[in-house]
């Protein structure tokens, strides 16, 4: 199936998505009046200033050391997890998003920065969210995702058609699909990003996804708005994954690279499948899921499968005024060598061994 049967057509080229800060004008803070001048620091007898003990304040006696900021292993301060990352999409988006309500499809200005920046999303210049290397958090770009939201706002509502298929909507189908391998029946929406050498069984991958090189999307999975897939990620068939568009700052679900779904699973809500992971057919992971590992009983971060294991759901115990019921949970049956290739029937094996379904 080429490109071209998607349907839609690709929006206006994008204008110069730039993202840099103006210079701040010397002078005194924004916003505010030059504060008045501080009394002059003490002087000695001949008049020059008294020397500053290591750690002392001006004008004050020594204070106590304080904490050392947070640094990576190679030495380097890590970045403030309240300052957000500068983002690559234009800062005209957050001044629409501020008028928002008062945007409408007529705004011809407001519309070509809007779809200039989900232009960019589109071709994997710009993405929702993506993994810290330093602090290994996920961070998420608001500006790419007020940029979606404006998009529904300022697109008018347009009439397509892929053979005997009539679609409405204000958001195109995509057409950017260069070295993807697309079945009839495979839906992807303009905005989201797809890796060449990608494999799209007839299935759905929402605007501002970013689904990365080498995975596989099977027969009726679904990738939700803003989801993160990694490569050579296989998401198998019927697998759900969960999308979120508000508010701006809700973390996306994250599959990592060299991670298998199994069928019918759903992860959502912001939970992560951490690289290498395996999970069994029909597992949930939502961001509250108890992780428990089956060999030590000990209980691992909720909502994340662990890197390089194999996961299945099950059930813990938890009383109630009615009695004790059985809630879900993610088992951890098994610990992979870090960097191993999934083999099907060992991992068949590994299921099989735990009386589990592959």
């Amino acid at each position: 199936m080429s490109s071209a049967s998607l349907g839609g057509t690709t929006p206006p080229d994008p204008p110069d998505l730039g993202g840099s800060l103006p210079p701040r004008p010397p002078g005194p803070p924004s916003g505010g009046e030059p504060s008045p001048p501080g009394p002059l620091p003490p002087r000695s007898a001949g008049g020059s200033l008294p020397r500053r003990l290591p750690g002392a304040p001006s004008g004050g006696a020594p204070s106590a050391p304080g904490p050392l900021a947070p640094r990576s292993a190679g030495g380097s301060p890590l970045p403030d997890p309240a300052t957000p990352p500068r983002s690559v999409l234009p800062e005209v988006i957050d001044e629409l998003w501020e008028r928002r309500a008062e945007l409408t499809p007529a705004d011809a200005q407001a519309r070509t920065a809007v779809v200039g920046a989900v232009d960019a999303i589109d071709a994997g210049q710009a993405r929702v969210a993506s993994v810290d290397p330093v602090t290994d958090q996920v961070v998420v770009d608001e500006r790419a995702k007020r940029a979606i939201l404006l998009a529904f706002r300022v697109l008018p509502m347009a009439r397509s058609q892929v053979g005997d298929f009539r679609y409405e909507d204000r958001v195109p189908l995509k057409t950017r699909l260069d070295g993807v391998r697309v079945l009839p029946g495979a839906i992807a929406r303009w905005g989201s990003y797809i890796a060449p050498g990608t494999v799209l069984m007839p299935s759905f991958v929402n605007i501002g996804a970013y689904v990365d090189e080498g995975t596989m999307v099977d027969t009726w999975a679904t990738v939700g708005s803003g989801a993160q897939i990694g490569k050579n990620v296989h998401l198998s068939g019927g697998v759900g994954i969960g999308g979120v568009l508000e508010p701006p700052s809700a973390v996306p679900v994250v599959v990592e690279d060299e991670a298998m779904v199994g069928s019918r699973c759903m992860v959502v809500g912001g939970a992560r499948v951490r690289r290498g992971a395996t999970l069994g057919a029909g597992a949930i992971l939502t961001p509250t899921t108890h992780v428990i590992d089956v060999e030590t009983g000990a209980e691992l971060p909720r909502g994340e499968a662990p890197a390089w294991s194999v996961c299945v759901g099950g059930t813990r115990p938890r009383a109630f005024p009615g009695g004790e019921f059985g809630m879900p949970c993610l088992l951890v049956l098994k610990r992979l060598p870090e960097g191993s290739r999934h083999d099907k029937s060992a991992l068949n094996a590994i299921l099989r061994d735990h009386g589990v379904d592959a």
